[in-house]
């Protein structure tokens, strides 16, 4: 089945919980400055932790019989991160086959395998963003890379800027794979760059040669989602149809508040699966995983809320 008959068909899909902050805090490994997570798939120690995380994930699904989503780790390694740093541009490759091999141990769970791609700037602030027309040359090369690759389907995270995701999916419409385009929000109902969801949501429909198969948002606690859906630009039919889907945050702080935080905040696991589930009166939620501050623990109590709910 593919990721598109899968959407279609099931009420839920389980995504992953956090990795990067997981990795860092709880693995202590070595990240490089340039791509960040995408090289850990080099080191013995990168590679075990990454297994130990997606099995944690997977046997999760398992337990509550849902699809599962896994992204690879490479937000960050974009054509200029990649031509900069020691490795090159089989770290795509690389990084989507080492998925691959963790997926071949869970032969009974319906796992799909994104190729995680994100902004050329930083993602909380909105800086450094790209053009239209400059963000599909810049982020075609990677979407490319992907689908030689051989993944389910393209996912953009945490996306800040308007401009910058109409490019990104204009590069994503033409490899012919399946994509989904993940914004950053603020409360007030709007991208970082300030662009309303509603007009994000609907200008992207309506000027890319194939529509992403929804529209999600991470980094963000779903208790700020529901702010950003009770905006009354916000609701309307459009939103409800096409936004699918949360990454949800532990905390409710701004994004740019939380980045690079010693101390994790946030809520317990049973009160953000509640969290998660008030969700469904607002919007046509399909995709339920886990970001900063999310562990096993949550995405577990997350299943079996969504579960519990139908």
């Amino acid at each position: 089945m593919s990721i598109v008959d899968c959407f279609n068909s099931h009420r839920h899909i389980l995504m992953e919980g956090a990795l990067s902050e997981r990795l860092k805090r709880e693995y202590h490994v070595k990240i490089d400055r340039s791509v960040v997570l995408a090289g850990l798939v080099y080191s013995k120690e990168g590679r075990e932790a990454l297994y130990q995380l997606w099995s944690e994930y997977i046997k999760i699904a398992e337990m509550y019989n849902m699809p599962f989503i896994a992204t690879t780790p490479t937000r960050r390694a974009n054509k200029a991160r990649v031509e900069e740093s020691m490795y090159n541009s089989n770290i795509i490759l690389d990084n989507v086959n080492f998925l691959k091999s963790v997926r071949s141990k869970f032969l009974d769970t319906d796992m799909y395998i994104g190729g995680l791609m994100g902004c050329k700037g930083d993602a909380y602030k909105a800086d450094e963003v790209l053009g239209r027309k400059e963000a599909e040359e810049f982020h075609g090369w990677q979407a490319n890379l992907f689908r030689d690759a051989g993944v389910d389907f393209l996912y953009a995270g945490i996306m800040p800027a308007l401009e910058e995701a109409l490019g990104m999916a204009d590069a994503m419409a033409k490899t012919g794979l399946p994509y989904i385009i993940s914004f950053m929000l603020r409360k007030d109902g709007c991208l970082i760059d300030g662009t309303r969801l509603c007009d994000a949501i609907y200008i992207i429909d309506h000027s890319v040669e194939r529509k992403p198969l929804c529209f999600m948002t991470n980094c963000i606690h779903p208790a700020v989602v529901r702010e950003v859906l009770s905006c009354d630009f916000n609701q309307n039919i459009h939103v409800k149809e096409r936004f699918r889907g949360i990454q949800a945050n532990t905390s409710a702080l701004a994004p740019d508040l939380l980045d690079g935080s010693e101390a994790l905040l946030g809520s317990e696991p049973k009160e953000l699966a509640e969290e998660v589930v008030k969700l469904q009166d607002l919007m046509n939620l399909s995709i339920c995983g886990g970001c900063c501050g999310t562990d096993d623990r949550h995405i577990k109590e997350i299943a079996k809320k969504l579960n519990e709910a139908g």
